[in-house]
């Protein structure tokens, strides 16, 4: 395909040992049909798509064609999943290069559901048109969150049917990323033993992402530290807005910090720190309040890849390495409490603090308050539930009114604190499955109106109420699905 879309790639992972990757193309498809563009993000690519007709566009975004200058492959990498070390690899998706913005800012460029590779494992390499605009609606919503994610350019219908428990409509999803680095990677690697590709991987990694340490004599540990940083603020904005990932296996969790993999992740609605919604997910390894607790430990698997690098004596990698990761608790706290304290308008210190947060979400655990709507109706939005006049939470307003009085700011200072951090809308999982209900019948104007909805959460236009309102009482739990 001519370049007249205005990529530009350069194609760095590409050139690392063979280890690392295998080199494949997308297998090509039957019959591809564009079913979404992301505009927005295509122009903060600096990418054009105007001069081309949607059948290229769509031979595009399904890999039967490919933009010059791609190198497209398949990353190797190995993964703790539900606690089970497995090496791994993309197995149905495949890297077609590096795109480098005229800002000099580095996107990967993957396509999801592309067909078979060496590590498929017996899979069909496939995706199914419902988890593919999951993936898309969910990662784009977690964007205009403001919060660290991959993100999602296109869906294309493929033509072909995918076997799943029943027959699926096959699609790709081109998602974009600032890498595909992941803990599992470091796994993968230093599972060969092979010392000179775990430095070359870590000279990688810091090249790509945090150029600051890279004349460091300690990159390891400087590295480590980094990443438990980027990664106790991303779960803290997790928790902020009520997002279950799902799936926090080690070849899910990003260097970079970024959200990555969007497979049965779904958002709380009413408040239970026990909130699972994976069916996979028996024993809730990955509860909403579990994640911290996993995020740490995904951690020490990185830290354990890192000990021959930490130092040359074993005990004394191994001493460093485990006083780092016990420091997670800490960092993580700190963020957690100026996180809630934020929900809650709050500023300055106080010693009850940590109670008065914890009173309010025990509260909305006993009456099964809307963790959203909640804090919604604190920053006095017309959120109409009997639940509100209950008197244990007027007592409470009482002392968090008290307490608010303390900062000796105003009323309006306090709301626009709060509503920095407090989105009225989320992607409520009832809305998004409407959504992709309605695509499967070739209907995406409800995906549509949900894609513009959840563009501005925290200020949307409008009438938006139908967005704010929990799902119908149902005795069926709510459940979501990997869709591999």
């Amino acid at each position: 395909m001519k370049n007249n879309i205005n990529w530009n790639f350069d194609n760095s992972y590409s050139k690392l040992p063979e280890a690392f990757k295998e080199i494949i193309k997308p297998v090509s498809v039957l019959n591809p049909e564009l079913v979404i563009l992301n505009e927005e993000l295509a122009e903060e690519l600096g990418l054009d798509f105007s001069k081309i007709d949607k059948n290229e566009l769509s031979a595009l975004f399904a890999g039967n064609v490919l933009p010059q200058g791609t190198s497209s492959l398949a990353q190797a990498y190995a993964g703790h999943q539900f606690g089970h070390f497995t090496m791994l690899g993309d197995g149905r998706a495949v890297l077609i290069g590096e795109h480098v913005t005229s800002q000099k800012k580095r996107y990967d460029i993957q396509f999801k559901g592309s067909g078979r590779t060496s590590f498929s494992r017996g899979g069909d390499g496939r995706a199914a048109l419902g988890p593919m605009l999951r993936e898309y609606i969910i990662s784009e919503a977690i964007h205009s969150l403001n919060i660290p994610t991959t993100r999602s350019l296109a869906v294309t219908k493929t033509g072909e049917k995918v076997v799943r428990e029943n027959l699926l409509e096959g699609a790709i999803l081109t998602r974009v990323a600032s890498s595909h680095i992941r803990v599992g990677t470091f796994q993968y690697i230093a599972a060969k033993q092979n010392i000179n590709e775990l430095e070359i991987l870590i000279d990688y990694t810091v090249d790509r992402h945090y150029p600051e340490i890279k004349s460091s004599k300690t990159k390891a540990v400087d590295l480590l530290n980094l990443v438990i940083e980027k990664q106790c603020q991303l779960i803290v904005d997790w928790m902020r807005v009520g997002f279950i990932h799902g799936v926090m296996n080690t070849d899910n969790m990003a260097i970079s910090g970024e959200t990555i993999d969007y497979g049965p992740c779904a958002f709380m609605d009413h408040y239970d720190p026990k909130t699972v919604f994976s069916s996979i997910d028996k024993f809730g390894r990955y509860a909403f309040s579990n994640q911290p607790p996993i995020a740490k430990w995904n951690l020490a698997r990185f830290a354990e890849c890192l000990i021959p690098l930490i130092d040359k004596d074993e005990d004394q990698a191994i001493k460093t390495a485990t006083e780092i990761i016990d420091n997670f608790q800490n960092i993580y706290e700190k963020k957690w409490l100026n996180m809630m304290k934020s929900k809650l308008g709050l500023f300055g210190e106080n010693k009850d603090d940590q109670d008065l947060i914890n009173s309010l979400l025990n509260w909305m655990k006993k009456n099964k308050a809307d963790y959203t709507n909640t804090f919604s109706y604190l920053m006095e939005m017309p959120i109409k539930d009997e639940i509100y006049n209950e008197k244990s939470f007027t007592d409470w307003v009482k002392k968090w009114k008290n307490r608010s009085r303390l900062n000796n700011s105003n009323k309006e200072k306090q709301i626009k604190l709060m509503k920095k951090v407090n989105p009225l809308i989320i992607p409520r999982n009832h809305k998004v499955e409407e959504a992709l209900i309605d695509a499967d019948k070739d209907n995406y104007k409800t995906l549509v109106r949900l894609l513009s909805i959840i563009q501005k959460p925290y200020n949307p236009k409008g009438n938006f109420s139908e967005f704010q309102s929990p799902p119908p009482a149902s005795k069926e739990k709510y459940q979501t699905f990997c869709g591999t």
